[in-house]
């Protein structure tokens, strides 16, 4: 990678620079409690978490719409805590959900340190498969929309990552080019492979190391001033 060619830098909201787990369950802790539901947060999460990601690669891949994602990883959630809800409750559960999430605004470590650093050289955007409304509320509340130039999700694009045609309608509102620019995100397949089947660069943040070797890494977000 030369630095010096990079002039546009695309991130990833969720699990990238905005702490989707920890706000999550902040955000479960106050609804099922405003309803007193009687489960064990700690159990129930231990469920939701994996089935929303599965739940969320499914939505990617147009295996399920935006109403199926949101009903079936509380029902499936539920279930496994054996916990008896009935669909009207799952619904008004599922919207609350909405309404409080992006109400906490905790941020990985290093999120304000990296953004200011890579502001001040480059232009930033993000590229994300969140709703229109709920991510612009995440980066409103945790203030960081001002750092980014551009927002481009999945609801304007007609498409969600990795499909090739996000990326281009992002580098379009960005009016930036390829060779000029480079992803960073959480997820192998939609951020990094995605970004890299597109022609781009790409950089994959995980806190925990990763075992794939042919893609660049970092553990922390501040590791990106050894790239940039």
């Amino acid at each position: 990678m030369e630095p010096s060619r990079i002039t546009d830098i695309f991130f990833d909201l969720d699990h990238t620079l905005w702490d989707f787990e920890k706000n999550s369950a902040l955000a479960f802790a106050e609804i099922l409690a405003k309803h007193d539901i009687a489960v064990d947060l700690n159990e129930f999460l231990s469920h939701y978490v994996p089935l929303n990601l599965a739940y969320w690669e499914k939505y990617r891949n147009e295996e399920i719409s935006q109403e199926e994602l949101r009903y079936r990883r509380l029902k499936d959630t539920f279930d496994l805590v054996h916990y008896e809800i009935d669909d009207a409750t799952i619904g008004l559960l599922s919207d609350e959900y909405i309404h409080y999430l992006p109400q906490y605004n905790h941020l990985f470590d290093g999120t304000l340190e990296i953004l200011d650093y890579l502001g001040s050289k480059y232009r930033l955007h993000i590229i994300t498969n969140g709703f229109h409304e709920i991510q612009n509320s995440k980066m409103t509340n945790s203030k960081i929309l001002h750092y980014f130039k551009t927002v481009t999700n999945s609801e304007m694009a007609g498409v969600k990552k990795p499909n090739p045609k996000i990326f281009e309608h992002a580098l379009k509102l960005a009016s930036a080019k390829k060779e000029n620019s480079i992803m960073i995100g959480d997820c192998i397949d939609a951020d990094v492979r995605g970004a890299m089947g597109f022609g781009l660069q790409a950089i994959l943040f995980n806190e925990k190391p990763c075992g794939e070797t042919d893609i660049r890494q970092i553990n922390r977000l501040t590791d990106l001033k050894n790239y940039l």
